[in-house]
């Protein structure tokens, strides 16, 4: 025997559920928040107060600086692809330009070549390549990035011609 349906405002609400994931995926999460805590007490056994210096200064820097200079040269970036009527290549700019970004921001004392004596006194080697890499990456970065814009243009095409060729009652 079937038990009739209660109205929807008798019945009890739906408690959500959490999305945990699978147990592997807790399993990964755990290892990593344990990688994180064993790094931060290694970190922090010597220069504790540098360390947390550094960091909140980092994150000031990143969100007061940083953050408004991406989306201005974002603006610029959209404005200007969009008056040239070209909105679609918006990421084709965009990220290559980013991870370019990424690697200054994270060499650029090799890069500009400010801790030139103190690598040279550590490792036995010249800091000298670190901006012609740089360089050479943030141009085969872009250049990746045009030749797949290129090739999708040409597909592109490509298809609308198909398109256009068959017969309108194969469409």
């Amino acid at each position: 025997m079937r038990l009739p349906r209660l109205p929807r405002a008798a019945r009890l609400p739906r408690v959500p559920r959490l999305p945990l994931g699978s147990p592997f995926q807790l399993l990964l999460l755990a290892a990593s928040f344990a990688l994180a805590v064993y790094a931060g007490v290694r970190l922090l056994s010597g220069d504790w107060f540098g360390v947390a210096l550094w960091i909140v200064g980092a994150a000031l820097l990143h969100d007061l600086v940083l953050v408004p200079l991406y989306s201005v040269l974002d603006r610029v970036l959209v404005g200007g692809l969009d008056t040239a009527g070209g909105r679609a290549w918006v990421s084709y700019v965009r990220v290559p330009a980013a991870l370019s970004g990424l690697l200054l921001l994270v060499w650029f004392p090799l890069i500009s070549d400010r801790v030139a004596e103190r690598y040279r006194m550590a490792t036995g080697q010249s800091s000298d390549v670190y901006l012609g890499r740089w360089l050479l990456i943030t141009a085969l970065l872009f250049g990746g990035s045009a030749v797949v814009l290129v090739l999708r243009l040409r597909l592109r095409t490509r298809l609308r011609r198909a398109a256009k060729r068959r017969s309108p009652a194969a469409h």
